[in-house]
C-alpha cells in the first residue's frame, strides 16, 4: 500500500497517536515527523500539540481525569476530521487513561488510527523537565501531575513503541517512519 486511495482520489489520511508521560519526547518527535511526512513524503500533516490545543481548544479544562478525557476527546474528534480528508494528524498527547485512547481509536477508525508509545522511564522524563512542572510537583505547587500525582496506564498493545533513550530524535523518527511503512501507512 503506498497511502494513496483507490481511484487516484488522494492520499488517505490517518492518525498517529503518540502518547507517553511528560517528557518522553512526544512533541519534539510530532515536530519532526511532520517535517520528514511534508519533506520525504509530500503529505499535508497538522500537529495537534496537547498543549498548544489545550490553549485554543481546551481552555476551559483543568488537569482532573474527567478533564484529561473531554481533552482527549475534542483531539480525537479534530483528528478525525483531518484524517478523513486526507491529512496526516499527527496527535502529540499524554493523554493517560487507556479508555480515552481507546475511544480515540473508535471515533478516528482502526484503519486509520497509529497508536505510538512513546516510552521513557519516569526518572529520565524528570531529568528532561523541558517546563520544569515535575519539579513544581515535587514542591507541591501544582496537583494532578502525571507520573507523580496522577496515573499513566501504558498502552498494553501500541502498534508502535519508541524508546527515546536510544538514540537521538532523528533516529527515533526514522524508527517512527520505517514502522509506518511497516503498517501500510507510507
Amino acid at each position: 500500500m503506498d497511502g494513496s486511495r483507490p481511484g487516484g482520489q488522494g492520499p488517505v489520511g490517518f492518525t498517529v497517536w503518540m502518547t507517553g508521560l511528560p517528557g518522553s519526547g512526544k512533541s519534539t518527535l510530532a515536530r519532526l515527523l511532520e517535517a520528514r511526512l511534508r519533506e520525504a513524503h509530500g503529505r499535508y500533516v497538522e500537529v495537534l500539540d496537547g498543549d498548544e490545543v489545550r490553549r485554543g481548544l481546551s481552555r476551559d479544562l483543568g488537569l482532573s481525569k474527567e478533564h484529561r478525557e473531554e481533552h482527549a476527546r475534542r483531539v480525537s474528534y479534530v483528528a478525525k476530521v483531518l484524517s478523513r480528508n486526507g491529512v496526516v494528524a499527527v496527535v502529540a498527547l499524554i493523554s493517560p487513561y487507556r479508555s480515552s485512547r481507546v475511544e480515540a481509536e473508535e471515533m478516528i477508525g482502526p484503519d486509520r488510527f497509529v497508536e505510538v508509545f512513546v516510552s521513557a522511564p519516569l526518572a529520565v522524563c524528570e531529568e528532561r523537565d523541558p517546563k520544569g512542572l515535575y519539579a513544581k510537583a515535587r514542591r507541591g505547587e501544582i496537583t494532578n501531575m502525571t507520573g507523580v500525582q496522577a496515573p499513566y496506564e501504558a498502552p498494553e498493545r501500541p502498534d508502535l513503541v519508541v524508546d527515546t533513550t536510544r538514540g537521538t530524535p532523528e533516529q527515533s523518527v526514522d524508527e517512527l517512519i520505517s514502522g509506518l511503512e511497516r503498517l501500510g501507512k507510507l
